[in-house]
């Protein structure tokens, strides 16, 4: 078979399987936006790992090298690109303030009724474009500085995708913590998310420190996040 399969990449795979399949979860019936999202956190788990394991072969190939950072990109953009953008469009079937809205214009417009509708997967659509762009985009730099420097990279041109990871979880979790249907809020995540990622800003990145506690909020919202799907009933939740 084609492809590497030791466990150097176990970890990027586990992210795509788990992107996939909160894709599918997401989108099923009229969507699971509220669970997709713990796939979304196990993404950013597998992630915060996998370069770190990768990197403890020390007689990997130059073939074995490339092809880690290929799958790396190739995941992060579904897991941090896509399945966000498939959460939101979950939320749009599921939102009971994004529906009043769009039953106040179908009844006063049905033709704006469209152009809202429209509006709203533009804003997923163009998200998932500005992920790739800023994939695209350090993979060619890293490859450029890789040639020049030695060592790992101290900082980033951008927001990193990642970041998605933490974000979006949090502002689901917000739902529970207010009782009030704040989808709008997570469109204005991904509108300003994905300008993060094209915006020409140099970003630290973090060092073994800064992964744990990004780790332990992480790990946080896991927690309230199951707590409240548990315990919390909001009408607007299935």
């Amino acid at each position: 078979m084609i492809g590497i399969y030791d466990y150097t990449v176990w970890l990027t795979y586990a992210s795509l399987l788990s992107a996939g399949t909160g894709i599918i979860v997401s989108l099923a019936g009229m969507g699971h936006p509220y669970i997709g999202v713990f796939f979304l956190l196990f993404c950013g788990l597998c992630d915060a790992f996998d370069g770190k394991v990768a990197r403890t072969k020390k007689n990997r190939s130059e073939f074995e090298c490339k092809f880690g950072i290929q799958i790396d990109s190739l995941s992060d953009l579904v897991a941090f690109g896509v399945l966000p953008a498939c959460i939101g469009e979950a939320l749009l079937r599921n939102s009971t303030a994004l529906a009043f809205i769009h039953g106040y214009i179908k009844y006063e417009s049905p033709w704006y009724c469209g152009v809202l509708k429209i509006g709203f997967t533009a804003v997923l659509v163009l998200y998932v474009l500005a992920a790739l762009i800023r994939l695209a985009y350090y993979n060619v730099t890293e490859e450029l500085r890789q040639k020049t420097e030695e060592g790992v990279r101290t900082s980033f041109v951008g927001v990193p995708v990642t970041t998605a990871a933490l974000l979006f979880p949090f502002i689901m979790l917000l739902q529970y913590l207010t009782k009030t249907d704040i989808s709008l809020v997570y469109f204005v995540g991904i509108i300003l998310l994905g300008l993060g990622f094209l915006l020409k800003i140099k970003v630290p990145k973090p060092g073994i420190r800064g992964i744990l506690i990004c780790l332990v909020i992480g790990f946080a919202e896991f927690l309230f996040l199951l707590f409240s799907r548990i315990f919390i009933h909001l009408p607007f939740i299935r």
